[in-house]
């Protein structure tokens, strides 16, 4: 059992990464992950939404270079040991894991050059800002 991952290849700038989930928006498709990697002056972005073929055409609509592809979503029991254990079954198979990431879309981490001006500026958004120490009581259990 496979669900559709989107890739899209953004440049690299302020303002691009919220213009295509922007476009999600006003769409009405759920981002529920995504991945975020820089390779310089672009980047590819993988989502995990709740409709890919909207997302694609959304994407295509906004001339973006975009590509679904399969991949593996799996839910872990919140307990040290079990993404190691996962990947332990993986690895005694020699099946290679080329990327992964986390699919709680309502916990992100974002890194960012100037993390203290846009630390002053979200701490003024309806958001919660986490501390290393929130971590350790973070649950992952969702519906």
């Amino acid at each position: 059992m496979s669900v559709e991952q989107i890739s899209v290849f953004v440049e690299s700038k302020p303002g691009h990464l919220a213009r295509v989930i922007d476009g999600f928006t006003q769409a009405n498709v759920s981002v529920r992950g995504y991945s975020a990697s820089d390779t310089g002056d672009y980047g590819i972005v993988r989502f995990v939404v709740d409709d890919p073929d909207k997302a694609l055409g959304v994407l295509r609509d906004m001339n973006c270079a975009a590509t679904k592809t399969p991949v593996l979503c799996l839910r872990l029991e919140d307990k040290p040991g079990e993404l190691a254990r996962v990947m332990g079954v993986l690895s005694a198979c020699n099946i290679n894991v080329k990327y992964s990431y986390s699919l709680i879309s309502t916990y992100i981490c974002l890194y960012v050059k100037d993390l203290e001006r846009a630390e002053q500026l979200l701490a003024e958004q309806p958001v919660e800002l986490l501390a290393q120490e929130d971590l350790k009581n973070m649950s992952a259990d969702v519906a």
